[in-house]
C-alpha cells in the first residue's frame, strides 16, 4: 500500500474512534498527509505552497486586510523546505508547530470571510476544509475525498466544530503520521532537532494503546448510552 493510502486509512481509523464529525475525520485524514511534504519528490509542491503564501500576502496586504495567513502559509513552506526527511515535520515539537500553523491558516481564514461577505456560515467551515484537502492531499485521493467529505456533512448536517477541536484534529492526524512511521524499520527522530534518537515499535504500540484509552474516555458517554439501550430492550 503507498504512504498515502496507508496514512489516510489508519488516520481514518483514528478519527471514527474520537467522532462521526466528517470536519472533524477531513481535518485528521489532511493532518496526516502534511508531514511527507518534507520528501525531495514534494519540493515543487513545496515551491508552489510558498508562492502561493506570497501573492495571498500580497493580495491582502494591499486589500489593507489582515495579511498573516500568507506568512503562515510561507513559513510552512519553508518548514517543509528546510527539513530532512523523517526529521523535524515527524517529531513532537515539529508536528505541534505544523498542527498550530495549519490551524491558525484554516481558522483566520474563516474569521476573515465571515466579516468581509455576507456567506453564511453554514457550509463555509466545509468549503475551507476542502480547500485545505487541495493544498495537501494527493491529487490521487481528492476523487474519493472531497465527494464522500461533501455528502458526509450534507447528510449529517455537520456545520460545527470548535478552534480547538480544529486544533486536536490535526495535530491527531499529524501524531497518527508519526506513529505509523515509527513502525518501520527507519523509525522516527521524535524530539528532533533537539535529539536525533530514533523510535520504533514500540513507542508506536504505546502510542496506539494511550490513544485506545482515551478515545473509550471521549466515547463513554456514547457507549454508556448505547449499553443502556441494550439493556431496556432485552429487560
Amino acid at each position: 500500500m503507498s504512504s498515502y493510502k496507508g496514512h489516510s486509512l489508519f488516520a481514518l481509523i483514528l478519527a471514527l474512534m474520537f467522532s462521526f464529525n466528517p470536519l472533524i475525520i477531513a481535518l485528521v485524514i489532511i493532518g496526516a498527509n502534511i508531514p511527507d511534504f518534507d520528501h525531495k519528490f514534494r519540493k515543487e509542491h513545496v515551491y508552489k505552497l510558498i508562492i502561493l503564501g506570497l501573492l495571498i500576502f500580497i493580495s491582502l496586504y494591499i486589500l489593507n486586510l489582515p495579511y498573516y495567513i500568507g506568512l503562515i502559509i510561507v513559513f510552512l513552506g519553508l518548514t517543509f523546505y528546510f527539513s530532512e526527511h523523517r526529521s523535524f515535520t515527524h517529531s513532537i515539537p515539529g508536528i505541534i508547530i505544523l498542527a498550530s500553523a495549519t490551524a491558525l491558516i484554516l481558522i483566520w481564514a474563516w474569521q476573515l470571510i465571515v466579516n468581509v461577505t455576507v456567506l453564511s456560515n453554514n457550509y463555509l467551515i466545509a468549503i475551507l476544509i476542502a480547500l485545505l484537502s487541495f493544498l495537501f492531499l494527493n491529487k490521487r485521493l481528492l476523487p474519493i475525498f472531497i465527494p464522500l467529505f461533501f455528502i458526509s456533512v450534507v447528510i449529517l448536517q455537520a456545520f460545527e466544530i470548535t478552534y480547538i477541536q480544529i486544533v486536536l484534529s490535526l495535530f491527531l492526524g499529524l501524531f497518527s503520521h508519526v506513529v505509523l512511521d515509527a513502525t518501520t524499520p527507519a523509525g522516527v527522530k521524535l524530539f528532533a532537532p533537539i535529539s536525533s534518537k530514533e523510535y520504533y515499535k514500540n513507542f508506536a504500540t504505546a502510542s496506539i494503546f494511550i490513544l485506545i484509552i482515551l478515545a473509550l474516555i471521549c466515547r463513554a458517554p456514547f457507549l454508556f448510552s448505547i449499553f443502556e439501550n441494550f439493556l431496556r430492550f432485552y429487560m
